[in-house]
């Protein structure tokens, strides 16, 4: 099952995404709830890749510009860009280049377990690292909300862009791609013309936190 949407005009928008731009909370940026533009990339320790190997921030230092994206296996939006990732990582990365890029998925429902994700991975045939994070915090970090939803930092591993990958979910509809031109600037050494878009996509399944009555109100409750 995948997160809510809401068609408009055959251009699909996640519910969230919907609900951002109307009556969202205070953001930090312009669509995101915990950073903005020329913020530093929060870091995070350790997280396993489907390689067997363990990924920090620090393991791409050696790269001028960092992608980050957050996706997962069970998104039939984040299954759509899949294409479109192993093409950008075709086009931007590899042996010489200046570009790195890491997938994160932090769902924590069967579909998207790290076998899955390894298996997924295999399959569509991704040349980047992919990580999981059962704890969901380097999600939270960086405000994500959605699958797909791209991050690219600079050489000083600020961020300079956040939100979508391009202008239309339907690759064959898609006439700006807003990830590329960022990378671009940020070799460049320079902010893009566009620094924020909103993600279009299904929403995180983040984990909601319940928070426990002290036994004092408890207590006054039943003498109540």
């Amino acid at each position: 099952m995948t997160g809510l949407k809401f068609s408009f005009r055959g251009f699909g928008l996640s519910v969230g995404a919907m609900w951002l731009l109307t009556c969202g909370p205070i953001l930090a940026g312009k669509y995101n709830p915990v950073l903005k533009i020329s913020d530093p990339g929060p870091q995070w320790k350790s997280l396993p890749g489907i390689d067997g190997k363990k990924y920090s921030l620090d393991s791409f230092k050696k790269f001028d510009v960092l992608v980050i994206v957050f996706t997962c296996n069970s998104c039939d939006y984040a299954v759509d860009y899949e294409d479109r990732l192993v093409a950008f990582a075709r086009n931007h990365t590899g042996a010489g280049k200046r570009v790195g890029m890491v997938a994160v998925n932090v769902n924590k429902i069967p579909a998207d377990s790290l076998p899955e994700m390894k298996r997924r991975a295999e399959k569509k045939g991704f040349t980047f690292p992919y990580l999981f994070d059962a704890s969901q915090k380097i999600a939270r970090d960086y405000g994500a909300g959605y699958t797909p939803e791209f991050f690219v930092l600079n050489k000083k591993r600020q961020v300079i862009y956040m939100g979508g990958m391009d202008d239309n979910p339907t690759a064959s509809k898609a006439k700006v791609n807003y990830l590329e031109l960022a990378v671009v600037a940020a070799l460049d050494g320079r902010l893009p013309k566009t620094k924020e878009t909103v993600s279009i996509g299904c929403t995180i399944r983040y984990e909601r936190k319940r928070k426990r009555r002290s036994r004092s109100k408890k207590k006054k409750k039943k003498r109540d």
